[in-house]
């Protein structure tokens, strides 16, 4: 099993997520971020379950779609750990400015 670390940016990805969404569903907006932890939890047994970012193209660098949204995590290998990135939305293209 590997380690989950949430960064600061993926956090409040979430949290900006469901703000929006709760404007007008609280219900789904809960069900929604339920479903990221969800996700997230089956990265600790499957680490590599995830596709390529095809706008990077490196193969630690991975993601998960839930409904319209990209978890992008960083899967790194040798230390057995997995950092959340970023959760995106699927119509926009990720910049590299992810790490920042």
């Amino acid at each position: 099993m590997v380690e989950v670390i949430w960064t600061e940016k993926a956090i409040k990805s979430i949290d900006e997520i469901a703000n929006y969404i709760s404007k007008d569903s609280l219900r789904y907006a809960k069900e929604l971020v339920s479903k990221f932890y969800s996700k997230v939890e089956y990265l600790q047994l499957f680490p590599e379950s995830g596709r390529v970012v095809p706008e990077f193209k490196r193969k630690d660098l991975r993601e998960l779609i839930v409904g319209q949204y990209r978890i992008v995590y960083q899967y790194i290998k040798h230390e057995s750990k997995i950092n959340i990135v970023v959760i995106y939305h699927s119509k926009r293209m990720l910049k590299k400015d992810i790490f920042d």
